[in-house]
């Protein structure tokens, strides 16, 4: 008996080198599935679940570790100083000094001076949840330091305390080692001060525009009134404005501009409404309030506050912020040449006020502002500009605002769409949205009215500035490159640097596009004028539809200027009809200042080709373009 079962116990046991029969169907022998587990080979043996988990959770220690040595290492620092701010030294080209800027204009006020309702604004503006986080946001934080490190801008949801330390214990400067600084002293500063303390330092420190540091300088310079008498309507203004205040301001932003900030004041109110700090029957009563006119700062009289301005726009377009310019320090070379500059501003001069005579002729004067605006089209440099008659008298410069009709000088354009949908489409003419297109390409604002229906592009009846208008002609002598005409020449404050953008960009149109504009405005507009230049010469003028501006667009092939008149009531600041709406008077002042501009320099000629697709125009043989 004892032999079978021993036989039994050999036969299954593990060293033996029979197996049992492997009784599961077919389907769910190991066979069918393969051959039992594969063990992970190269990178994958490092990405098993538990090895991920390890290493998220090693992660997450070593930040933590990081993050507490900073905490204890980084202290709270003095203040700033932005009380020690510097002079901003504005030059022309060739180095002699425009203008001084900087004087730091602000008065600290003590938080019970704010009312109530003007504090809730400020903090549904920027921080809804002020009065209960730590102040910080990590999710902010985490926000503007990916979009620091990858270039995709400045904005990085920044509580009302991370603000604070950054104008008051930081710089202005972008980068992943202040943020992380920021952050720390954030928390620190939390901890050691009150929301009341911390919410009064972020209303004496912020920046407001119009050279207003702090709410009690920017309730006199935008409704010329104490803190103390503020309205919420007017606080919720100010409390929008902080986000971009040379946008925002009323007195020169665009229409566009003036829809954003309407729009940010409505979500003030709108979330004091949600945060029961306002009722909202009392809301709907609200209305906007239009901030008073903006007095000048001193020393910036005639041209040089135009210029100052245009410089200081195109700075902060270009990423640096207003209180960081503001802060001073900058040396900023212009590309204005002051031969040229002063030669246009003697022709304006002499084009507006000059020649009036007798009563009539005087307040014709009076309602006409002009704006000019000079390009170099090779590089887009800007030469001249011309504002208005007085900074300190007009603060809004004529050669900036869009908010003119262009009338006729945007026919080109129209011309342009058609031309370059045919060479690149085949198409027979081009659309609405192909106009709008090209356009926007060659520079022009297109969020505005005049591109909805073919009767009012063909009108002309969208606003644009001679900056851009000179942009768009500028791309059309650069063989349809995109020219975006710059003011600035180089920034610069002890080793950091800041510049616009190459002027000169993508193509916008087809060079043969671009060259056949041209031949057809040397014949429109070129032949009276390149009489008066003695010099081949291209153009477009004309008055717009509601009489309110006559235009004029020319160029020879190393010159661009645009010369505007606009009709303006100078009590009211509103849009009238010009009493003396003629193209050949525009027309003139562009032929004096070119031929004065110019001067005795040999005549350049248009080349149209040879080329690819280049169009075959008789060369002008002579100085008088016959």
């Amino acid at each position: 008996m004892a032999g079978p079962l021993t036989a039994l116990r050999v036969r299954f046991t593990p060293d033996s080198e029979q197996t049992p029969r492997d009784t599961r169907p077919p389907g769910r022998r190991r066979g069918a599935r393969g051959r039992g587990k594969r063990k992970r080979t190269g990178i994958r043996r490092f990405f098993t679940w538990r090895k991920l988990l390890a290493y998220v959770a090693g992660l997450c220690a070593l930040l933590t570790g990081a993050f507490t040595v900073l905490y204890y290492s980084i202290d709270i620092p003095k203040a700033n100083a932005q009380a020690k701010a510097q002079s901003n030294v504005y030059k022309f080209s060739d180095g002699k000094i425009l203008a001084r800027t900087g004087e730091i204009n602000r008065e600290m006020v003590t938080l019970d001076r704010v009312p109530t309702g003007v504090q809730h604004a400020f903090v549904a503006a920027e921080n809804k949840s002020f009065y209960k986080d730590s102040g910080v946001d990590p999710m902010g934080i985490l926000r503007g330091l990916v979009n620091t490190a990858t270039g995709k801008g400045t904005q990085g949801g920044s509580t009302i305390t991370q603000q604070y330390v950054k104008n008051y214990y930081l710089s202005q400067e972008q980068t992943a080692t202040r943020k992380i600084k920021e952050l720390v002293i954030s928390l620190k500063v939390d901890q050691r001060n009150s929301k009341e303390d911390i919410l009064a330092g972020y209303l004496n420190t912020s920046y407001f525009g119009r050279v207003a540091y702090g709410v009690q300088a920017a309730a006199r310079a935008y409704y010329d009134k104490d803190v103390d008498d503020l309205t919420v309507e007017e606080g919720a203004y100010l409390a929008a404005l902080v986000q971009a205040p040379s946008q925002y301001d009323w007195a020169v932003a665009s229409p566009k501009a003036k829809r954003l900030v309407t729009r940010r004041w409505n979500y003030v109110l709108d979330n004091m409404v949600d945060m029961h700090w306002l009722d909202p029957a009392e809301r709907k009563r609200m209305r906007f309030p239009v901030p008073v006119a903006p007095e000048p700062a001193p020393g910036l009289g005639g041209q040089a506050g135009y210029l100052v301005d245009a410089a200081r726009n195109e700075l902060i377009a270009s990423g640096v912020s207003e209180q960081e310019l503001a802060a001073g320090g900058w040396t900023i070379t212009l590309n204005v040449d002051p031969a040229k500059q002063r030669a246009l501003e003697e022709t304006m001069h002499q084009g507006l006020d000059g020649s009036a005579k007798g009563k009539r002729a005087r307040a014709d004067a009076a309602a006409t502002q002009g704006g000019a605006v000079s390009v170099d089209p090779r590089n887009g440099r800007i030469v001249a500009l011309y504002g208005g008659r007085d900074y300190t008298r007009h603060y809004l410069s004529n050669a900036t605002r869009g908010d003119y009709q262009v009338g006729p000088v945007f026919e080109p354009v129209s011309t342009a769409a058609s031309l370059d949908a045919k060479m690149r489409d085949g198409a027979t003419a081009g659309g609405l949205p192909e106009v709008k297109r090209t356009a926007g390409a060659l520079g022009m604002e297109t969020d505005g009215g005049g591109f909805a229906t073919k009767e009012s592009v063909g009108l002309g009846l969208m606003g644009s500035s001679p900056l851009r208008m000179a942009g768009v002609y500028a791309s059309f002598d650069h063989e349809g490159k995109r020219v975006t005409p710059s003011i600035v020449k180089s920034a610069r404050r002890g080793d950091e640097t800041a510049g616009p953008p190459k002027a000169v960009g993508d193509r916008a149109i087809a060079p043969a596009a671009a060259q056949l504009i041209t031949r057809s405005l040397i014949e429109d507009g070129g032949a009276t004028a390149v009489r008066a230049v003695k010099r081949p010469s291209a153009g477009k003028g004309g008055i717009s539809d509601d009489k309110r501006a006559a235009w004029y667009v020319g160029y020879t092939p190393d010159l661009v200027t645009a010369v505007a008149l606009f009709g303006e009531d100078a009590k009211k600041r509103k849009q009238i009809p010009l009493t003396d709406a003629r193209v050949q008077r525009v027309a003139e002042l562009w032929s004096h200042y070119t031929g004065q501009a110019l001067g005795d320099a040999p005549p350049a000629w248009f080349d149209f080709g040879p080329g690819p697709g280049a169009v075959p125009v008789p060369r002008q043989t002579g100085p008088t373009g016959r």
